[in-house]
This record gives C-alpha cells, structure tokens and sequence, in this order.
C-alpha cells in the first residue's frame, strides 16, 4: 500500500460507486464519505441509523468502513460495524480494511475489526503482509504472527 493508492482522495475525485445519483445524493454520499474520513462519528451515525447504507462504497470502492479504518477513527469504525458493514469487504484495488490499519499502524482499529470477523490472510497486500512490511509489532501480535 502507498498513499498514492490509498483510499480516501478528495471526495471530488471519488464519488460514488453506481450511476443515476441525483446532485442531492451524491452531495450526501460525499458528505458520509467525508465524515467517514474524519471521524465525525456523531455526523455518520445519526445517518446510518436513519437507514444510510453501512455498505456504501465510493468510485474506488471504499467503504466508509474502509475510509474510517484507513484514517484510525476507532470509534466511528465501531459504529459502522454496528450498523451492519462487513469488516472484510475490499475495495477495488483488493485492500481491506484491517490491512489500511496495518499500513497505517492503528492497533484499536485493527482489534475492532478482527473482533468483527476481518482476515488477517485476506487481500492484496494482507493485514499481515502490511503489518510484517511496516514492522508493525502490536499488529503483528494481535494477528498472532
């Protein structure tokens, strides 16, 4: 993983995955994708739990799972699961969220998603790939490597 290939450009750049969006919704799809990025918990789960997909993806096929581990918002991750994302689903380029964790180093990010099921093994780097690549020690040890 780079950052050139890493999840989370500009809003701009991405969009949304799928076509028909009208302005309004793209606006809002960007909006989420955007909290996601930064953490804005409160932002994207009051949206989630009024029946915004968990599942959304953007034109590079970024969750906002994937976004959220990437950027290590640890609490905005949780509440992502909660509503239903599934904690191994890659993008397009085959990254998953709990190896963007590993490339970036955030352990509480990377516990979460384990807890919700993500393989370490999975993807393109894996998880474990990432974290051996990065010598990410207490990544390393959560996956048990």
């Amino acid at each position: 993983m780079t950052e050139k290939a890493a999840p989370g450009a500009a809003a701009s750049e991405n969009g949304v995955a799928g076509t028909g969006a009208d302005e309004e919704t793209l606006a809002l799809a960007e909006k989420l994708f955007q909290a996601a990025r930064e953490g804005d918990t409160g932002l994207l789960g009051a949206y989630l739990a009024a029946g915004a997909p968990a599942t959304m993806t953007n034109a590079a096929g970024d969750s906002l799972l994937m976004l959220a581990a990437y950027h290590g918002h640890a609490d905005t991750v949780q509440v992502i699961l909660e509503h239903g994302a599934e904690a191994g689903t890659a993008n397009d380029r085959g990254q998953t969220p709990l190896a963007g964790a590993a490339f970036k180093g955030y352990t509480e990010v990377a516990r979460l998603l384990l807890a919700a099921g993500a393989d370490p093994d999975a993807g393109t780097p894996s998880a474990r790939d990432a974290a051996q690549m990065f010598a990410r020690t207490e990544i390393l040890n959560l996956l048990g490597a």
